[in-house]
């Protein structure tokens, strides 16, 4: 909570990441199947828009949608809202990221399966086709 007792602002990064990784381990993708491929997402922006207050112990709801996919997969942008129990809507935190090699600490294009559950995540009415994090020429 923060000096006004609403929900802080790094409380929404953190279950945003928190619904992500939910989201990744229920279809298929637990911390040691990341692991095990030696691969992780990388978040490289984060932008929160408030609307509402949440006030300590309140109850929420939050939701998960790609905003955005490079073709090759390997840039992506995560939305989650975040509602109310009376229907409105607090906050929104969409999230820009790709995926990391954790040996070569470079930028990758993800695993045919990886991509593959990405897509299957349902889109917002806003989605884009983002560019390609990969750099021509292979480095």
């Amino acid at each position: 909570m923060d000096f006004n007792s609403h929900m802080r602002n790094t409380a929404f990064l953190d279950k945003s990441a928190d619904v992500r990784m939910m989201f990744f381990s229920a279809n298929g993708f637990p911390m040691d199947e990341f692991i095990r491929r030696n691969i992780g997402p990388v978040i490289m922006k984060d932008e929160v828009e408030y609307y509402k207050e949440i006030q300590l112990l309140e109850e929420v709801r939050v939701t998960l949608a790609l905003a955005g996919l490079a073709a090759d997969g390997s840039r992506f942008m995560m939305r989650n809202e975040f509602w109310r129990m009376d229907g409105k809507q607090a906050a929104r935190v969409s999230s820009t990221g790709g995926w990391l090699d954790l040996s070569g600490r470079k930028l990758v294009i993800p695993p045919a399966t990886l991509l593959a559950t990405l897509r299957s995540l349902g889109q917002t009415d806003d989605f884009q086709i983002l560019p390609s994090s990969i750099k021509s020429g292979g480095g």
